[in-house]
C-alpha cells in the first residue's frame, strides 16, 4: 500500500481516504495532471505527475502553494510561525479567542499564507468558510493548546512533504474552471473534485446546477481523459445530477463516511462516485482496490517517484 502524502492544509470533504481508489483509476498517460478545483491539494500531491496546471477559485489555496513552490514558505519558517503563535494563543484571553480574532482580522487585510495556514488548523472543525466579502468566516475551535509541540511537528512535517513533491514545472492559477479545463490534450487527464451541489458552500467555490451542466458540457468535448468526483447516493436521497448528465459515462462507486459536522448524526456515510470516460477494469461498486495489472504497476512507479522526492532530504 502507497504511503500517502497529507496535505498541510485541511478543510471538509478532504479526499486523503480516497486517494488509493482515485489513483488505481488514473490510466498510464504521458500529459499533464490538470485539477480545475485544487482545494487542499491532496489527490494532485499523490498524483506523481511532473507537469500539472492546478486551480482554484479561493486565492488564499493558491497562494499558500505557490508559496512553498517558491520558498518563501518552508518548514523552518514554519515552526517559528506556528511556535511564536502558538505560545500567543496559549496565554490569550477569552481562552485564546482573543489571539485567534487578532490572526482572523490581520488575515482579512494582509492575506499572508502563514496566517491562512494558522486559520486552517485552528478553525472550528476543519472547516474552511469565507463570507460575502472574502473574508474569513469559522470561529476557532476553542482549543488554546491546539499548537502543541507535536502538533506543530506535524504540521511542519506535511509542509516538508507538499515541497518536496511540489515540481517546478506545477503551475498554480487562481482562474475558474472554465478558463482550465479548454487547456487540455488528449495526452492529459483532468480530475474534477467540484463543490457537492447542495452540501456546502464557501463563497469561493458556490456551485449551482447551471455550474455543472457547463462543467458536464466542458468534459463531454474535452479530448483529454478525465476523473470527475462526485457523490451517487446517501441513506435520504441520490444526487439527481448523476441521472441528468453523468450516467452516459462510466461509473463507480464506493462507500465513504464523510465527518460534515461537529454533531454525531452529521456524520453518516454516503456513496462516493468516480465517472470517467475511458475503459478500466475494475468493480462498480468497489470496496476494495482491484486494478488491473497496469494500473497497479503505474500506482508502484508513482510510489516509488514520491519516495525518491521525499529522500532528497531528511524528514523534518
Amino acid at each position: 500500500m502507497m504511503r500517502i502524502i497529507i496535505p498541510p492544509i485541511k478543510s471538509q470533504g478532504i479526499k486523503t481516504k480516497l486517494v488509493p481508489w482515485i489513483q488505481a483509476l488514473v490510466p498510464d498517460i504521458s500529459g499533464r495532471w490538470i485539477e480545475p478545483f485544487f482545494g487542499t491539494g491532496v489527490v494532485a500531491i499523490n498524483s506523481g505527475f511532473k507537469r500539472a496546471i492546478l486551480s482554484d477559485t479561493n486565492p488564499h489555496i493558491i497562494r499558500f502553494y505557490q508559496a512553498i513552490q517558491d520558498r518563501e514558505i518552508t518548514p523552518s519558517i514554519v515552526r517559528a510561525y506556528l511556535e511564536r503563535e502558538g505560545e500567543l494563543l496559549r496565554r490569550a484571553g477569552n481562552k485564546g479567542y482573543d489571539h485567534f480574532n487578532i490572526i482572523k482580522d490581520r488575515f482579512n487585510q494582509k492575506h499572508d499564507p502563514l496566517d491562512f495556514l494558522f486559520l486552517s488548523r485552528a478553525g472550528f472543525n476543519g472547516m474552511i468558510r469565507f463570507n460575502k466579502k472574502g473574508e474569513w468566516n469559522i470561529p476557532f475551535c476553542q482549543k488554546p493548546e491546539r499548537f502543541s509541540k507535536a502538533y506543530i511537528t506535524k504540521i511542519v512535517n506535511q509542509v516538508h512533504d507538499a515541497a518536496c513533491i511540489i515540481q517546478p514545472e506545477w503551475q498554480f492559477l487562481n482562474k475558474s474552471f472554465e478558463e482550465i479545463i479548454p487547456f487540455a490534450t488528449e495526452r492529459d487527464i483532468i480530475y474534477c473534485d467540484p463543490p457537492y451541489m447542495g452540501r456546502y458552500v464557501d463563497y469561493y467555490s458556490g456551485w449551482t446546477e447551471e455550474d455543472e451542466c457547463r462543467l458536464f458540457e466542458l468534459l463531454s468535448s474535452t479530448k483529454a481523459k478525465f476523473i470527475l468526483s462526485t457523490w451517487h447516493h446517501n441513506d435520504y436521497r441520490k444526487n439527481e445530477m448523476i441521472e441528468k448528465y453523468w450516467h452516459r459515462f462510466n461509473i463507480v462507486t464506493r462507500d465513504h463516511l464523510y465527518h460534515s459536522g461537529g454533531r454525531i448524526e452529521n456524520r453518516r456515510a454516503i456513496v462516493e462516485a468516480l465517472v470517467f470516460n475511458f475503459p478500466a477494469y475494475i468493480r462498480k461498486h468497489n470496496h476494495g482496490i482491484e486494478p488491473k495489472v497496469e494500473q497497479m504497476v503505474l500506482c508502484e512507479e508513482r510510489e516509488r517517484y514520491i519516495a525518491r522526492q521525499l529522500s532528497r532530504t531528511d524528514v523534518v
